[in-house]
This record gives structure tokens, C-alpha cells and sequence, in this order.
């Protein structure tokens, strides 16, 4: 278990808004790759993981940064180029206000697509909701935090793997199934982005039906199935047919 002191930035004793300043330099990154559809760079898929540690209690932050420098695969940079990371370490002992400040600000000043690893007890519902939107992908708890289990949320980034408390977990089904049932279902639109009479076109040509059958099954023209079917390959960028079914089946909506 990781032993922490109230969080506050290393460095900033009376700013503790600002996350902590470095306690050594550390040699240059390679450039980030060129802009992603979101305007930020892609995240690199080979090399190793870049990490910013940020720690409410320098010590815990000067341990996490030697276990992580010493470990192949991880490159640590200095807390002053945690716009580069692709990974941001929070270690505090109770996920509070700053800490979520923290990670906002880490997000908004990022070159890349971000993706933080928290550690801390105390996280609530509208934390973890509110925390996703900024990249969080890893939330650990203080008693269950070892430097190892870190280590591995951190190398399963690549993977898009999430690590997430239970409850944290319940919280987000609760969150989704509220959209659904209070957002999405009354608008005619499943939780893949699909409307319900796209998905039951694409249902329906998943069990092997063509354009007259799906047309005389729905009642539609075939030109109004056509239309649906051309419309999501079109929205989602898909191939054909079949990569369509394939996006509805992995995305739940049929």
C-alpha cells in the first residue's frame, strides 16, 4: 500500500491548484505524431509508454518515478512535459476537487490523446463519469495500489483496456442504462449511434435476408432499405454489408 499525505503538488506548497513542478530533467521525447480527427496527435502504438507522475506527497511521486524509469517499456518524463505523456499517473490519497483539476488541466494542455491511471480512495459516481471525459481509463484503490498492479494499468493503455473498481463499474452500467432508457430510447436511437430502424434493417440482413424480404418483413420500399443501408456504411465509414452487421453485432445494437 502506497502511503500518502493530504495531496499537494511537490513543489507548489501555496499553489495547490497546479500540479507538481519536476524534480530532475529529463532528456527529450520524440516528437508526437500528426493530428488525429480530434485535433490532437495519435497516440504511438510502438515505442515505449510515455508517464508523468503526478503525486500529492513527493515521495510517493519520487518512488513511482524510479520503479517506472527502471522498468522496460516506460519512459517517465519530467512533470513540466506532461503535455507529451501519453499516460498521466495520479497518486493522491482521497480523489478530491484538485485532484479532478488536475487531470482537467493535463487533458486540456495535452498535444496528444491523454489517458490517465488514478490512484486514490474516495472516488464517488459523478468523479468517475466526470473523469472519463478527460481520458481516465484506471482507477486503483490506495489498499490495492502496489507498484505493480500500476504498472500494468498503465501498460494495458495500449490495449484499451479499462481497470475499474466494482463499483465504479456499477456506476457507469447505471449511467449508460439511464441514457438509454431516458435519452436514447425515446429518440428512436440505440447506444451504438444507430436508429432502431437501421438496427432492425441490419438485423434482419444478419439473418440472411435481402432487400425485397427486409422490405416486405418492415414494411418499407426496398428503396427506402437501400437508403437505410446506404446511410450507415456512409455515417460509420463501412465497407459493405457484412462490415456493417459486424459493427451492430460488436457495438451491441442488434
Amino acid at each position: 500500500m502506497i502511503r500518502q499525505r493530504t495531496p499537494r503538488p511537490a513543489g507548489h506548497p501555496r499553489t495547490p491548484a497546479q500540479p507538481p513542478e519536476p524534480h530532475s530533467p529529463e532528456p527529450r521525447s520524440p516528437e508526437p505524431r500528426p493530428p488525429g480527427p480530434g485535433g490532437k496527435a495519435v497516440p504511438a502504438t510502438t515505442g515505449p509508454v510515455t508517464v508523468a507522475v503526478l503525486a500529492g506527497d513527493p515521495i510517493t511521486g519520487e518512488g513511482a518515478t524510479a520503479f517506472l524509469s527502471s522498468r522496460p517499456g516506460i519512459r517517465v518524463l519530467p512533470v513540466d512535459r506532461r503535455h507529451e505523456a501519453e499516460v498521466v499517473l495520479i497518486l493522491v490519497s482521497r480523489v478530491t476537487e484538485e485532484a479532478l483539476e488536475w487531470m482537467r488541466q493535463a487533458a486540456d494542455q495535452a498535444r496528444r490523446e491523454v489517458r490517465f491511471v488514478l490512484v486514490g480512495d474516495g472516488v464517488r459516481g459523478p468523479d468517475v463519469l466526470r473523469a472519463i471525459t478527460y481520458g481516465l481509463v484506471s482507477v486503483i484503490p490506495r489498499q490495492e495500489a502496489d507498484f505493480g498492479r500500476i504498472l500494468r494499468a498503465i501498460q494495458a493503455v495500449r490495449a484499451d483496456r479499462l481497470e475499474m473498481p466494482d463499483v465504479a463499474l456499477g456506476w457507469l452500467v447505471d449511467q449508460v442504462r439511464a441514457i438509454q432508457n431516458e435519452v436514447l430510447e425515446p429518440m428512436g436511437v440505440t447506444p451504438a449511434g444507430l436508429e432502431a430502424r437501421e438496427a432492425d434493417v441490419l438485423r434482419l440482413l444478419a439473418e440472411g435476408l435481402g432487400t425485397p424480404e427486409i422490405a416486405a418483413r418492415l414494411n418499407y420500399s426496398e428503396r427506402t432499405v437501400k437508403n437505410i443501408i446506404h446511410g450507415v456504411l456512409t455515417r460509420w465509414r463501412l465497407r459493405n454489408r457484412a462490415h456493417a452487421v459486424a459493427f451492430a453485432l460488436r457495438n451491441g445494437a442488434i
